[in-house]
């Protein structure tokens, strides 16, 4: 037995659920089956403790303010474990891996996020293996970073996405290598892997109202995009452009919309709508029309990291300036360099 301690905190997702009238639901005691079913293989591993979310989560049903009472039990236990792995539904995984990443900012221990495709109540099922490798990674002492572990891929949390919605391999970072990779044995990119740090935790009040994302689309309409816009309590919007972080700009009462949004105090972060790649507004006039009206850069930010960099910044009463400002650079790892 190792000497290290991890907490799990399950918060639900298929890992699991069991099956019921109704389809695969959350189920809670999950800690006993994990310690029945990985028996003997927990030998070598590190001790551990679990903590459930009292009700679990279907992780379709997440919203921003799970994601401090996810980060709770790692605040509240910090000092107490070596490591803290998070068990989560796959469907939103991303957006909870991007939003603790800046929520616990300064790691000097590992916090993995897990889940399964196939529930560990399944005979045949990928859950068993996620849960030795992140026990194994988050009691080894290497990682002190926020990440995703699955099927074999260590991810940067803040940086991956869910590319497949039925195969094993769901998850990958398309714009940031793998920081390791678990198979016959487990190979870090210590080159690629955050320095400890000094924790600068945060744990703020998330408003689900602030942030909101419009896609654009042939033919979009300024009228939808000022309906989005004058939301009540929006202050932040992640604009999914074409390409490099193009618009339609010869539509002239949809820049007005946007320009609208932002001298109302909305900011308006421009990401691409491509797998891979950046925005680049200085590569075609159509993406520099949308700066000029003072839509902000979101370098290569996945979706789900600039949904959650913009509410974290929101909730930390940023101002728009100040929200510019840290867009235009990585605070953990999010986005690469210009």
């Amino acid at each position: 037995m190792s000497d290290a301690r991890v907490l799990i905190v399950h918060t639900g997702g298929t890992i699991g659920m069991v099956p019921t009238d109704r389809g695969l639901a959350p189920a809670a005691g999950f800690e006993q089956l994990l310690r029945a079913r990985l028996g003997e293989r927990l030998a070598g591993l590190p001790e551990f403790d679990m903590v459930e979310l009292e009700p679990l989560i279907d992780s379709a049903e997440l919203k921003p303010a799970h994601w401090r009472q996810i980060a709770e039990p790692i605040l509240q236990r910090y000092a107490d474990y070596d490591g803290f792995v998070v068990l989560h539904g796959t469907d939103t995984l991303a957006y909870t891996a991007s939003a603790l990443s800046f929520m616990l900012q300064g790691l000097n221990k590992p916090v993995l996020l897990t889940g399964s495709q196939i529930p560990l109540s399944s005979a045949r099922n990928d859950a068993e293996g996620h849960l030795l490798a992140a026990l194994g990674l988050a009691g080894g002492g290497q990682i002190n970073e926020v990440c995703v572990l699955f099927n074999g891929r260590l991810l940067r949390g803040n940086r991956c996405v869910k590319l497949d919605a039925s195969a094993m391999a769901a998850f990958d970072s398309p714009n940031c290598p793998h920081l390791g990779e678990v198979g016959i044995g487990i190979r870090l990119r210590h080159d690629l892997l955050l320095p400890a740090g000094a924790p600068a935790f945060t744990s703020p009040v998330f408003d689900a109202s602030s942030v909101a994302v419009i896609r654009l689309f042939p033919g979009i309409q300024n009228t939808f995009v000022q309906a989005v816009l004058s939301q009540p309590g929006l202050k932040g919007v992640v604009l999914q452009s074409y390409g490099v972080g193009n618009a339609p700009v010869s539509d002239r009462s949809l820049m007005e919309a946007l320009e609208a949004g932002v001298q109302r105090g909305v900011s308006i972060i421009n990401i691409s709508q491509c797998v891979r790649g950046a925005v680049a507004p200085a590569t075609y006039a159509t993406g520099a029309a949308l700066a000029s009206v003072g839509v902000i850069p979101g370098a290569d930010l996945t979706l789900e990291a600039a949904f959650a960099k913009l509410h974290w910044l929101i909730a930390q009463k940023a101002t728009p300036a100040q929200i510019a400002s840290a867009m235009s650079r990585a605070l953990c790892g999010e986005q690469s360099a210009p």
